[in-house]
């Protein structure tokens, strides 16, 4: 059944009156309680169901019932998606082989995705935000594309080819079905993600994550094996107050401050600049809690299932942050697009970076934007956002290569830049995101017009103006290089134990 009204919903009715009690719909409703059934199973998978009490095969099976469960609930029988697009592609790997899986399982995987993505938005309920099947279909896309080139790399390219990350994650045999099913469709991911590495999944399942991970900083061995597991409770109380007050900042802050009164005829004609700008900043502002909500919420589910940590922090602290999707803190305090972008969907984002920008050999901060927007899916706003963030991306790295080595040797100096870039970045990905939101071409093209397309047109002049500094460029590669190999020795260091263990035998970042 097509979602056509705040009445009806693909899943279950279940919880229908409370909905409308509230004044949620039934589809928000249903998210928000399978997200709390899957904490609460997530605390009994890791007490009852612990590696040490039980096989890694009955873990697997049980993750992958519960997640059908839960997706059965959300979407009804729109969740035959789910299987039908992870059969489909582990099909694929299965016959083409590790040579060009990655290419044919992005190209159906994503097509797959996209067909759906369009009959959702076009063929039944255009501009609805609920939870709509394909959101989780997004994240299942990422997982079958991710692996796909992880087995890629560890089976199909020589060792000597790939980047110290690439070595970290390649995967060195197919995983079996019930592990594939188990990665792309568990109860902890199955809504609302984040994306991992199946290499850590795997580790996770099977009880190796603290013996993979527990490694001192300056990458040396940890002679302590006995340590015991660290307790994911604090990390996950943590994250469940971020939870709770981003649920009541958006229920009620962010009504008040719709993002639509931008292009308010009335407003347009009678505010100040500064007051559209100031608005402007504060309506995105406060439209971005309920992704701080859905995403911390995710993220202490899978802690809270005993996926997630890390390693020790120098004070010996455990850490939880290892498929994190979000860093408040550092979003809301940008001083750079690049800042913002590498904080708000971590996971995605590393994505991004590992199937397209470290693999294109043209323009790859466009194909990586395109992807982007293609992956989001079909509404124009998507595609307005996307491509409006590549000449302000490429301009404000334009900006920061030529004149932020003048501002940085005096702590006051460097902290007036800070401010006139915070504000920068601000009104940059405020203006940049309005179609985002706004999803159809004609609101977004009033809102652009009202500010004359000028964070269109700055960028562009900014490009064509500035110079590329070839030296400065030059010595930045090089410096990348002494990192990487920096990196790959601490991988190696860190990786010890794992390859004892033939870690890279067994199928599977943040």
């Amino acid at each position: 059944m097509a979602s056509r009204g705040n009445s009806e919903t693909t899943g279950s009715t279940l919880l229908q009156p409370f909905s409308e009690a509230i004044n949620l719909s039934v589809d928000q409703v249903n998210f928000v309680v399978c997200q709390l059934f899957a904490l609460l199973a997530s605390v009994w998978f890791r007490l009852y169901l612990h590696p040490s009490k039980t096989s890694s095969y009955v873990r697997h099976a049980v993750a992958t019932l519960l997640g059908f469960y839960i997706a059965l609930f959300c979407f009804g029988w729109y969740a035959l998606h789910f299987i039908l697009q992870s059969g489909i592609s582990y099909y694929i790997m299965v016959i083409v082989g590790a040579g060009h899986m990655h290419k044919f399982c992005f190209v159906i995987a994503f097509g797959y995705l996209t067909v759906c993505q369009i009959s959702r938005a076009y063929l039944f309920d255009y501009g609805r935000y609920s939870a709509d099947f394909t959101g989780s279909m997004m994240i299942i896309t990422q997982k079958i594309t991710s692996l796909a080139f992880e087995i890629h790399d560890g089976m199909a390219r020589k060792e000597e080819h790939l980047t110290p990350a690439q070595k970290s994650i390649a995967v060195r045999t197919m995983p079996s079905l019930l592990e594939y099913l188990s990665y792309n469709c568990n109860f902890m991911g199955i809504l609302a993600g984040p994306l991992y590495t199946y290499k850590d999944y795997i580790a996770f399942m099977e009880g190796r994550t603290l013996h993979m991970k527990c490694t001192v900083l300056n990458g040396k061995k940890n002679e302590s094996t006995g340590r015991a597991e660290p307790s994911p409770v604090p990390a996950v109380l943590c994250k469940l107050l971020v939870c709770g007050i981003s649920l009541t900042f958006h229920l009620t802050i962010t009504k008040v401050f719709p993002v639509a009164y931008n292009i308010d005829d009335t407003f347009l004609s009678t505010a100040s600049l500064a007051s559209r700008v100031l608005y402007l900043y504060i309506s995105l502002m406060v439209a971005r809690p309920k992704y701080y909500f859905a995403w911390s919420l995710a993220d202490a589910i899978n802690n809270a299932a005993g996926f997630g940590f890390s390693g020790y922090d120098e004070k010996g602290n455990a850490r939880w942050d290892l498929i994190s999707n979000l860093n408040i803190v550092n979003i809301e305090s940008a001083t750079s697009f690049k800042m913002f972008i590498d904080n708000w969907n971590i996971q995605t984002a590393l994505w991004f970076k590992r199937v397209c920008y470290d693999r294109s050999r043209y323009h790859p901060t466009i194909a990586t934007f395109v992807l982007s927007a293609m992956w989001h899916g079909v509404y124009p706003g998507y595609y307005m956002t996307f491509l409006t963030a590549i000449p302000i991306t490429l301009a404000a790295r334009a900006i920061r290569n030529n004149f932020r080595i003048y501002f940085i040797k005096i702590p006051a100096v460097k902290l007036f830049y800070d401010v006139i870039t915070w504000i920068a970045t601000m009104i940059a990905i405020s203006y940049t995101v309005v179609p985002f939101v706004l999803l159809s071409v004609e609101p977004s093209l009033k809102f652009y017009s009202s500010w004359y397309y000028c964070l269109h047109v700055i960028p562009l002049l900014v490009i064509i103006v500035l110079p590329i500094k070839p030296k400065r460029k030059e010595n930045e590669q090089n410096h990348s290089k002494q990192k990487e190999l920096e990196v790959e020795n601490t991988l190696t260091s860190n990786n010890y134990f794992a390859l004892n263990n033939n870690l890279d035998q067994i199928p599977r970042p943040s």
